[in-house]
């Protein structure tokens, strides 16, 4: 149900949003160096224990591929989503 939701890009605010009901889950992040830093991933208590970080993590990460992208993983989900999924760490940087 929640892989159908799309990705939002809000550059202004530096974040990758997922929009459920009235919550946003979000990753901020940052660009040092031609690389995007994924610095914190944010899950409001409502959306907790359904699978939504992941969901976000992994949309995050396709997006940043189909632009080419590489990245620097500072946050710690994302560094265990890493390990639970390595076939993302080609995007590391």
């Amino acid at each position: 149900m929640f892989q159908e939701l799309p990705l939002y890009h809000d550059e202004q605010f530096r974040t990758f949003e997922i929009r459920i009901d009235q919550s946003t889950a979000f990753i901020t992040y940052s660009e040092k160096n031609g690389l995007i830093e994924l610095e914190h991933t944010v899950v409001p208590d409502e959306l907790q224990g359904r699978g939504i970080a992941a969901i976000l993590v992994e949309k995050t990460l396709r997006y940043l591929d189909e632009r080419q992208l590489m990245m620097i993983p500072s946050c710690s989900y994302v560094k265990r989503f890493l390990l639970k999924h390595p076939e993302w760490k080609f995007l590391v940087g």
